[in-house]
C-alpha cells in the first residue's frame, strides 16, 4: 500500500492511525498541501477530489478517509476498528461521523484559506471561527461520552472513534482550544497517544515533517 498524505492533515493522520492499528504495511508518499501539490494535474487525474489522503490499495486509488477506513475494515477483517455489536457500532459512528462531518468540513485548510483570501478575515478572526465550530461539536461529544461513562477508550480498545478524535484534538490544540471542561475526551487522548500505533502516526514523526534547524 502507498499512502499519499500530508503530515499535518487530520484526515491523513486518522488514516495512518487506522492502518497502524490494523497492522498493515504502507509507504508514505508526501503531498505538500501548502504548495498545492494536491492540485497538480497528474495527481488530480488519479484523485479528482484533489485532496489527501489517497491510498493506493487493492488495485485502485482510493479517496475519502472514512470510506477508506471502512473499506479497510471490510477488506482486512483482522483487528477490526468497528465493534461486532450493532448498537456499539452505531455509538462509534455517531461520535466519529459527528466530528468528521461537523468539524472537519468547516475547518479544513481550503476553508481557512478562503476565509483569509478572498474574504479578507484576519488570523484572529479565523482562529475564533475555528474554535467556535470545535466547541459546537466537541461539547455534545463530551456529553455523550459522559452519558456512556467511558474509561480509557470509548469501548474496550481504540477503534474508529479514537482514529477520528485524536487528530481533531491535535488540530484543536494548535488553535489553542481550551479542553478544561472535556475530561472524557482528554482521558481518551492521554490513553491513546503513548500507544505505538498513535506514536507512529503522529504528525511529528512523518517523513515530510519539517526538520528544525
Amino acid at each position: 500500500m502507498r499512502l499519499h498524505a500530508y503530515f499535518r492533515s487530520s484526515t491523513s493522520y486518522r488514516l495512518r492511525i487506522a492502518l497502524n492499528l490494523k497492522g498493515l504495511d504502507y509507504q508514505i508518499e508526501p503531498v505538500n498541501l501548502l504548495k498545492s501539490e494536491q492540485r497538480d494535474e497528474a495527481y488530480r487525474a488519479r484523485n479528482p477530489f484533489a485532496g489527501v489522503p489517497m491510498l493506493e490499495a487493492g488495485g485502485r486509488d482510493r479517496a475519502q478517509s472514512l470510506a477508506i477506513i471502512e473499506w479497510l475494515d471490510e477488506a482486512y477483517a483482522d483487528r477490526p476498528l468497528l465493534p461486532p455489536d450493532v448498537e456499539d457500532r452505531f455509538t462509534v459512528r455517531e461520535l466519529a461521523y459527528g466530528i468528521a462531518s461537523e468539524i472537519h468540513a468547516v475547518n479544513n485548510l481550503p476553508v481557512l484559506k478562503y476565509l483569509k483570501d478572498p474574504l479578507g478575515h484576519s488570523q484572529e478572526e479565523i482562529d475564533a471561527w475555528y474554535r467556535h465550530w470545535l466547541a459546537k461539536t466537541f461539547v455534545p461529544v463530551e456529553q455523550r461520552l459522559d452519558q456512556i461513562g467511558t474509561g480509557q477508550f470509548l469501548l474496550d480498545a481504540p477503534g474508529l472513534f479514537e482514529v477520528v478524535l485524536i487528530p481533531q484534538m491535535y488540530n484543536a490544540r494548535r488553535f489553542e482550544f481550551d479542553f478544561t471542561d472535556f475530561p472524557r475526551m482528554t482521558a481518551i487522548e492521554a490513553a491513546c497517544l503513548p500507544l505505538p500505533a498513535f506514536v507512529r502516526a503522529h504528525p511529528d514523526n512523518q517523513p515530510d515533517t519539517p526538520k528544525e534547524s
